[in-house]
């Protein structure tokens, strides 16, 4: 008896976590937007989505972007990029999603109900080039901020924003000192206030950069080559980069890249931006995986794992490098505040989110593991698909459904009697365990997925068939009906796990090397044979059982 309570005890959990997994709920998505603030934006996860032929969803056309250089053979870049875009998207969950090249040119993209398509936009069009940078440490930048005003002043260019400020200004200090802005002035206007948000931005101890015209305006932080710009500023600073003489005039050998975090000072947002040397150190060419990770000092943080030529080399460029900072930069953003390298690091080592939420780090480990376009891509064409069958199609799909499970139900409560009728109330909660395991992978139903249940409740019903017939043999040798029961299952045993197995097998061969609906029908069928294995064997047998200690030792049994 008890086992026997374990054993129910065991059924019941594992239906209230399937109604927990099935049950539709709020999911909260943060994410920086242009102002440079987190938004939360909460939405209905609903799980078992309708795929594309059922529902429709959403459609993209990717093209090269050709804006930063010409692309010589636009063809083989897109050959290239489709298989990286494809990864991205499968990376997303089981989504039944089609990515095609349409032409010579284009990749096209469609993805059924996703909740989130402003994140399948960033997925499919992040270059994902990793590079590794030393921050600067000579002050490069300092030192032509006055050439770089003159030209701005000789252009004519004039900054815009506060009247006063501006107008307390000198012309010589106008241009873009007026927009590198120290926080180490804010700490000193609000002290305590600042000192905490500092903390809690991972800024450390900021300095005030001492003496000179521009100390109020043009002050550094805590660390080599970190300035802070005001958020409503950025606009006119990345157009003062645009000017070809400013560019030119830069500090020969170094980048100015904005970072990922942001900060609050004064009352305002800032955007972290960083001088960094132009030659990499390394890139993300030798990367071979990466996972989200949380750690309990730094938040969320994406560890990564390089090859072990990479790891020579990694190790040999930071051992050169000790005591300096290195930005992790991906597609010309430094990801968070640069750490300073303590010691060589070798084939190991992990990115900081700087406060970004699990989501961001499983999207910038899904890009990383994928690899890097080739070729920057742009969204040409974002709209909404309808269903890709016919309404007909779908309710005839549906109907011949149902007329499959209704017939194997009524086979097995006329032939196998009250055995039978044990089997379909085994075969309800394999139907609940299914879709449950389906909702934990994110699958999306489509017209070959819902086939594939179907195929796999005649599977199920098939090994209580073989467990049925061998109790039938023992009875009729005269064993006891709790003997009986024993020896059907223990001699059903193997053939229903060769049985199974085999097409496990085959399932596990159409999820590999399949795509879109064939992998989807291979999903469902995977999980739709494990919950058979699970309901034929434990949970009719754990019926059984209830059924003998109800009866007290049952003399017949109607099979």
């Amino acid at each position: 008896m008890s086992q026997l309570k374990y054993r129910v005890l065991v059924i019941v959990a594992l239906c209230l976590v399937s109604v927990w997994a099935l049950f539709p709920r709020d999911v909260t998505i943060r994410e920086r937007r242009a102002d440079g603030l987190l938004h939360d934006t909460v939405t209905r996860h609903v799980p078992l989505r309708q795929g594309l032929d059922l529902k429709g969803g959403t459609y993209l056309q990717l093209e090269v972007n050709d804006s930063a250089g010409v692309v010589v053979d636009k063809a083989e870049a897109i050959d290239r990029a489709l298989k990286t875009v494809r990864t991205r998207i499968e990376g997303i969950g089981v989504s039944e999603s089609v990515v095609q090249k349409e032409g010579n040119n284009r990749i096209v993209v469609q993805i059924p109900g996703i909740q989130d398509p402003e994140r399948a936009r960033r997925l499919v069009q992040e270059q994902a080039f990793l590079e590794f940078k030393i921050t600067d440490k000579t002050q490069a930048l300092e030192r032509n901020l006055a050439r770089i005003d003159q030209i701005i002043k000789t252009k004519g260019v004039v900054v815009g924003g506060d009247t006063a400020k501006t107008a307390a200004l000198t012309p010589a200090t106008r241009g873009l000192q007026g927009l590198l802005t120290d926080t180490g002035a804010a700490k000193k206007d609000t002290g305590k206030k600042v000192e905490a948000v500092a903390k809690k931005d991972s800024t450390d101890s900021l300095k005030i950069q001492a003496g000179g015209a521009f100390s109020s305006l043009l002050q550094q932080g805590s660390m080599q080559g970190e300035f802070y710009v005001e958020v409503d500023k950025i606009p006119t600073l990345e157009k003062y980069l645009s000017i070809p003489e400013v560019r030119d005039a830069m500090p020969p050998g170094k980048q100015l890249l904005p970072s990922t975090d942001s900060t609050v000072l004064s009352g305002k947002w800032y955007r972290a931006y960083y001088v960094v040397d132009s030659k990499a150190i390394m890139t993300g060419a030798d990367l071979t995986d990466a996972r989200p990770a949380q750690d309990p000092t730094e938040g969320n943080i994406v560890q990564f794992q390089l090859n072990n030529e990479g790891g020579r080399r990694f190790k040999n460029e930071t051992g050169k490098h000790i005591h300096d900072y290195m930005a992790i930069i991906l597609d010309s953003r430094v990801m968070g505040r640069p750490p300073i390298i303590q010691s060589a690091i070798g084939t190991r080592g992990q990115i900081t989110m700087g406060g970004k939420d699990l989501a961001a780090a499983q999207d910038l480990s899904l890009v990383l593991r994928a690899g890097a376009l080739p070729v920057p891509l742009r969204v040409a064409e974002v709209r909404s698909i309808g269903p890709s069958m016919g309404q007909d199609s779908i309710n005839a799909g549906i109907r011949a459904g149902v007329i499959a499970v209704v017939l194997v139900i009524l086979i097995m409560v006329v032939y196998y009697r009250f055995s039978g009728v044990l089997a379909v109330a085994a075969l309800g909660l394999y139907v609940l365990y299914t879709l449950a395991a389906l909702a934990g992978f994110d699958a999306v139903l489509t017209m070959p997925g819902l086939a594939g249940f179907v195929l796999s409740i005649g599977i199920a019903v098939d090994a209580n068939v073989l467990i049925f017939e061998r109790i039938r043999e023992e009875m009729v040798r005269g064993k006891t009906i709790r003997t009986s029961i024993d020896e059907g299952f223990r001699h059903a045993m193997p053939a229903i796990i060769d049985s199974n197995v085999s097409t496990i097998l085959t399932a596990a061969v159409l999820y590999q090397y399949g795509t879109g609906p064939v992998k989807g029908f291979a999903v469902t069928l995977i999980a739709g044979i494990a919950a058979s294995l699970f309901t034929s064997i434990f949970v009719v047998r754990t019926f059984y059982l209830l059924w003998l200690q109800r009866s007290r030792g049952a003399q017949t049994l109607s099979i």
